[in-house]
Parts: C-alpha cells; sequence; structure tokens
C-alpha cells in the first residue's frame, strides 16, 4: 500500500516512546548494559530493580527522597539540579560515570515526564516507560507486538499533548488562530495509526471469541492460569501439558497466550498469559485485555503465587493479582471456579509454606495446593483437583462382557472412554475391566446410551466403606 507523503514513517521514528518526550538521534532496540540511576519515593524499590535487571540494565546507584510528589517534578528541584551538575561533572572514577538514562520507581503524569527531562537533560523512564521497552524485548507474535505497539502509542499520544500544550499555551497559531504546529501534525498521524491498530485488536479479539466458541461446541473445558508476573505460570503450564513453552527466571516472559492440551486429559485446555504487577496503569492493561480475557473466560481459574517470597510479599502480590481480575476484568468468580496453587515450594523450607498457608487462611483460601513445577511436587494433586473441579468425583465403573457374537469388544469401549475420559485406575476381572476415571457427566450419559448394560457405575455402600 502506498504512504502518504507528508506521513511520518513511524517505524523508523523513535518518536517519544522510551525517550520521555525528547526524541533521540537513534533508535535503541536493545538497552541491553546501558548504566541508570534510579530515582525513587519508595522505601523499598526491589520490584523496579529487577524490572531493570531483567532488561539487563545496570543501576549505579539509588537516589531517594521523602515527602510529598511534587505536582511538576515529582522530585525537589533542587534536589534534580544537583543531579545534573553531578552527571555532568562525573570523572570517569565516579560510580554515576557512563550514566545514560535516569529511571523514576513511580507512574509518572506526562507533564512531570516531560518537566524531568528538560530539567535533567538526560533519558527518563517511569515505571510505564520501562515495561514498555521489556514488552517490546519479549513480544514475539504478531498479536502481541500489535498490543505493545497501541500501548506505546498511547502512552506517546499523552507525552505529545503535553508539548503542544507547552508550545501553544498563550499563542496564536497563525491567522485566526487556524494555524497547526509540527506537534499537532505528528499527534494527528500518531492518532491516525493508533485507531488502524486498534481496529486490528478488535479482529483478533473477534477471533479469540470464535476460537473459544469452537472449543465449547466441542466439549473442551479451559483451565486459565493467571497470577503475577513471575510467578512460574509458564513452568506449571509446561508441568501439566508437556508443551515446551518459554520458561524464563525473568518478569514478562510471556506477553502472548499459550494453549495446550493437559497432558491425559482429552478436551481439558490450559491457557497460559500474561502475569499482573502492582501500579500498572490502566491504559497498559486494556491494550493486553484480548490476550487476558481469553485466559480468564474459562471453566476454572488458576491463581499462582510465589510460596518462596516473604509472607508479606506473598500476601502484595495476591491482593495486587486478587484486584487486576475482579476489578478490572467485570467477572464474578463463583469460589469453586477459583483455586490458588503455590508454586516454587522447592526453593523453601516446609515451615515457611505453612507460614504462607496460615496467612492465606485470613483471607479465606483454605485449600490452596503447594507444587513445584521442577520437582513435580504437588503436580499430581493438582491435576486430580483440576478434574474434579470440572466433571465432579471420578466415577467407578463396570465394562462387562456380553454373549453376543456382534457384540463389541471390551477394548474397543475401553478405548472410547479413554478418548473421552481421563482414567486413574484399571483392572480386570471375572466381569470384564473396571475402570476409575473422571469424565463429564454429559459424556457418561452418552457412553450409558451407546452400550446400555454393558457399561455401568458401580455404587459402593457408605456403610461397608
Amino acid at each position: 500500500m502506498c504512504r502518504n507523503m507528508t506521513e511520518p514513517d513511524w517505524d523508523n521514528v523513535p518518536l517519544v516512546a522510551g525517550s520521555g518526550g525528547v526524541l533521540t538521534e537513534e533508535l535503541r532496540t536493545s538497552h541491553s548494559g546501558r548504566k541508570a540511576l534510579m530515582l525513587t519515593r519508595q522505601s523499598d524499590p526491589s520490584e523496579f530493580l529487577n524490572l531493570a535487571k531483567t532488561m539487563d540494565i545496570e543501576v549505579a546507584e539509588i537516589v531517594s527522597q521523602k515527602g510529598r510528589s511534587n505536582p511538576r517534578l515529582h522530585f525537589g528541584r533542587g534536589r534534580l539540579e544537583a543531579i545534573r551538575d553531578e552527571l555532568r561533572m562525573a570523572p570517569e572514577s565516579h560510580p554515576w560515570f557512563g550514566v545514560d538514562l535516569i529511571l523514576v520507581n513511580a507512574n509518572l503524569s506526562p507533564r512531570q515526564l516531560v518537566n524531568m527531562t528538560d530539567l535533567l537533560q538526560c533519558e527518563t523512564w517511569d515505571r510505564v516507560r520501562l515495561l514498555l521497552e521489556l514488552f517490546t524485548q519479549h513480544a514475539s507474535s504478531v498479536e502481541a507486538r500489535n498490543q505493545v505497539r497501541i500501548a506505546r502509542l498511547n502512552a506517546d499520544r499523552n507525552i505529545l499533548r503535553e508539548l503542544v500544550n507547552r508550545e501553544t499555551t498563550g499563542e496564536r497559531l497563525g491567522f485566526g488562530a487556524g494555524g497547526r504546529t509540527g506537534w499537532n501534525i505528528a499527534l494527528s498521524a500518531l492518532s491516525r495509526e493508533l485507531q488502524t491498530l486498534k481496529n486490528r485488536q478488535k479482529k483478533y479479539a473477534k477471533a479469540i471469541k470464535e476460537r473459544q466458541r469452537q472449543r465449547k461446541d466441542s466439549g473442551a473445558k479451559t483451565v486459565g492460569l493467571a497470577g503475577y508476573t513471575n510467578a512460574g505460570k509458564s513452568s506449571l503450564f509446561a508441568a501439566l501439558c508437556g508443551k515446551p513453552v518459554l520458561v524464563e527466571d525473568r518478569y514478562f516472559s510471556t506477553l502472548e497466550t499459550t494453549v495446550g492440551r493437559m497432558q491425559f486429559s482429552p478436551r481439558i485446555l490450559l491457557v497460559d498469559t500474561i502475569g499482573f504487577i502492582d501500579e500498572i496503569p490502566s491504559d497498559l492493561l486494556d491494550a493486553f485485555s484480548a490476550t487476558l480475557q481469553e485466559s480468564i473466560d474459562c471453566d476454572l481459574l488458576l491463581l499462582l503465587l510465589d510460596s518462596s517470597d516473604s509472607v508479606p510479599e506473598v500476601i502484595r502480590k495476591f491482593e495486587t493479582s486478587r484486584r487486576e481480575l475482579f476489578d478490572r476484568t467485570d467477572i464474578d468468580l463463583e469460589p469453586y471456579e477459583l483455586q490458588v496453587v503455590l508454586t516454587k515450594s522447592d526453593a523453601c523450607s516446609e515451615d515457611h509454606v505453612k507460614e504462607v498457608l496460615r496467612a492465606l487462611k485470613i483471607y479465606g483460601i483454605d485449600n490452596p495446593i503447594v507444587t513445584s513445577s521442577s520437582s513435580s511436587i504437588g503436580i499430581h494433586l493438582l491435576r486430580s483437583e483440576i478434574l474434579t473441579c470440572l466433571h465432579g468425583p471420578p466415577i467407578e465403573m463396570q465394562i462387562s462382557h456380553s454373549s453376543s457374537p456382534n457384540a463389541r469388544p471390551l477394548a474397543a469401549i475401553e478405548s472410547q472412554i479413554r478418548r473421552m475420559a481421563m482414567v486413574r485406575e484399571r483392572e480386570v476381572n471375572d466381569l470384564g475391566i473396571r475402570i476409575i476415571a473422571w469424565i463429564d457427566p454429559i459424556d457418561w450419559f452418552r457412553l450409558q446410551q451407546s452400550f446400555g448394560s454393558r457399561i455401568f457405575e458401580i455404587i459402593k455402600n457408605s456403610q461397608s466403606e
């Protein structure tokens, strides 16, 4: 398609994404090895440090300032001017020598981000900008790149609006105020591209809805994996279904949806998707709404928590994940549809796991399942719990012989059962074959209709048990 000659080529122009409102001389595709200075008003910036570490950015020093955030600059002007001067005059022996990036541990307003960049004369990122760059590096599929691009352009548009306001305040744009600045033209072009990407995302959302409808019509059950980023969702996904996925001890290594069949379980699909993080802006999360919705619109939702974290950290991540699920996704999950799973239990002691269980019990979580994907602890129990939640308790059934010469052999009946159910136990007896299996009630009804008296459920006397 021919591009309008007056429209900028946004694929080759960095615009303002990741540069805090300042056009850089060249577009960086990798930030590995960069040296940064971190500014924070929070007491514990460890999560922000981990985000920077995921991008291989070296944080030379953390500069903190207490008190209320400045509405114009976030930090105090005097403190920022001192930082700027020290960066300019830093000799080679100074820890700040080579710093070319400022990381601000806060979700800054466009006004604050532009003002800080102007004052510091250095590329400045807040939490949103750091996450955008991280998402850009990890986006591999077409859908993920489209979602990241929408998030970046939304952030860019806010910065551009601030720049337009700064340039036009108190001015007349040409005769009769009918003129336009260069920033206005860039803003219009950005808005057009953003609308095009949103239309593309709507088509992607429709495709997801169609896939979900087809799965439902085929009788498949879906199990969604949700939780804080780096909680071990991809590792658990691989352990449950045996499908190789990207597994890394890094934040946001998964940005797109991965669907796979649970091992030994016909028509039970696992859905792995992007994780949550604290204080993520609504605009940024909305860009991934289609991806998140595919994981959330399921028959059973597993909420994963990293049991190796400290108890306060586990509770903080639990509250963040629950808030993102219930406050931002218009869903109402019944208690039996949500199962809490503790991961990475092999990375901590049993006493620590017990403390985590006691802390979760205060929030009404009485039955979390403790697992470890690397050592397979709890994986069999979790698989059984998934099947019980979706199909009810396992059924003990008997397949009997038939004297009719045209009757279907036992092996054929058993083969059909295995295609429809997950067999837990099998035994050959005088009557035929006894099987204990999880099976959907509708499929069990169909089996009984097909084979009549040759297959029946064994009802045990509770008194004899």
